[in-house]
């Protein structure tokens, strides 16, 4: 059941409704009339006009933020940019098939670990990789997923990159998670123990790096992830290719599913931890941490139901309410004990340990709006629009108080408010006859 009077108020609802017997109608010409919408999505065009760094401060093309926006950015940058960007990322493969998060010119290569991926394949470039994090691969397989749909340009899966084709690298990746991520006990992707999707983990000497103090997990966001990227790889190729991979996704949906849905609390688990080694959280029982990311990109997977997607948003919002967060872009909640993440993340609702992201929450807002909860939808993307006016800027997160923080034209927030507004508009208009 919808929760539409619960969400915008019974009096916003009788309004809605007062002048109309058709509530769809009404909504749809509030949706229609919102100058806001507009506005921030003429700002957010603007900003990823501007090239396919993650935003400002940013001087690196990121896949995980790419992700988010190209499809907008497809409508604002020549195409041929973005297929120069995307071959980029391939140049950059490493030989054991991986994939590195993102690349910057070799002469801005100074603010982040000494350590890089070459390639002789891009020799004036060097990639970087936060290996706590399994979703490089997963997230480089969406943008060209993405890519295909809005271009219908095929041809870049058989562009051959030093030798080997688009298509043949990106089996190349699934390879190296299949050998190097796969847990054969849970038939699951690994990574190391970090806060829902973030990439930092608790250790102050390495906090993006695996070592060998890493605690392994598996989490729904990384395995969420990699449904997407095999579903998208059915849908670019045909016959037993395209079953193979929506084989390969259909198990991994399941096991997702199996392990890692709590069917007592109606939520996703936060971690398994295949090899031991779960940390001590003092009297926080980590099961209890709802993961609002991880939950949105489920949702975007299919494994969770139709009716089980109005549950879990239901606790995003009593979890902003019991927080005092400003929107469902909230991370977790509870958060981590104090002290447990290193840096900023050591204290409650400071990054990604109950930072509020639009770049997340921008995700919820689109699969409430695929699953048919539009009122939802456009009661919960206020707050965020609401932000990015009175800022102006499209800020990486938000702390406590509504307090923005981080770069101030993160692409991430842009692309992601950017395609839910299009979703917004696109059932108004239909609604709106």
């Amino acid at each position: 059941m919808h929760t539409f009077s619960k969400i915008v108020g019974v009096a916003a609802l009788a309004a809605l409704t007062a002048c109309s017997p058709d509530p769809d109608r009404a909504l749809a010409k509030q949706i229609m009339d919102d100058a806001t919408l507009a506005t921030v999505d003429s700002m957010g065009r603007a900003i990823l006009s501007q090239g396919l760094n993650a935003g400002s401060g940013y001087s690196q093309v990121w896949a995980r933020d790419m992700n988010t926006f190209v499809e907008t950015a497809l409508d604002t940058v020549p195409p041929q940019d973005i297929r120069g960007a995307i071959l980029m990322f391939f140049a950059l493969q490493q030989p054991n098939g991986e994939m590195v998060d993102g690349y910057v010119l070799k002469e801005d290569f100074t603010w982040y670990d000494p350590v890089g991926y070459y390639s002789d394949a891009a020799p004036r470039h060097v990639g970087f990789k936060n290996t706590v994090e399994t979703d490089q691969e997963t997230s480089l397989i969406q943008i060209v997923g993405k890519y295909v749909r809005k271009t219908g340009d095929k041809s870049i899966l058989q562009e051959r990159v030093a030798g080997r084709t688009v298509y043949q690298r990106i089996e190349d990746m699934i390879g190296y998670l299949m050998r190097e991520k796969y847990d054969a006990r849970y038939g699951l992707l690994t990574g190391a123990l970090t806060a829902d999707w973030g990439d930092v983990q608790p250790d102050s000497l390495s906090p993006c790096d695996i070592t060998e103090n890493s605690v392994t997990t598996i989490d729904a966001y990384d395995n969420a992830m990699l449904v997407i990227a095999l579903d998208d790889l059915a849908a670019m190729t045909g016959g037993t290719e395209a079953k193979r991979w929506k084989r390969m996704a259909g198990e991994f949906r399941t096991r997702i599913r199996k392990h890692l849905w709590d069917d007592t609390r109606n939520k996703i688990i936060p971690h398994l931890y295949p090899n031991g080694g779960q940390p001590d959280l003092g009297g926080l029982d980590e099961n209890q941490i709802h993961y609002h990311g991880g939950t949105a990109v489920a949702i975007e997977a299919g494994v969770l139901e139709h009716d089980e997607i109005d549950i879990v948003n239901d606790q995003m919002l009593e979890n902003v309410r019991l927080s005092g967060m400003p929107s469902i872009g909230l991370t977790l909640y509870p958060t981590y004990p104090e002290g447990f993440f290193p840096g900023g993340m050591a204290n409650a609702y400071n990054y990604q340990n109950g930072g509020d992201w639009t770049w997340f929450g921008g995700r919820m807002i689109q699969q409430l709006m695929a699953h048919g909860y539009v009122a939802e939808a456009y009661a919960e993307i206020r707050p965020m629009t609401d932000r990015v006016v009175k800022n102006k800027g499209f800020y990486e997160w938000y702390g406590p108080g509504g307090v923005p923080s981080g770069s101030g034209h993160f692409k991430g927030s842009a692309g992601t408010l950017c395609k839910a507004i299009a979703m917004l508009r696109a059932w108004a208009e239909q609604h709106s006859r």
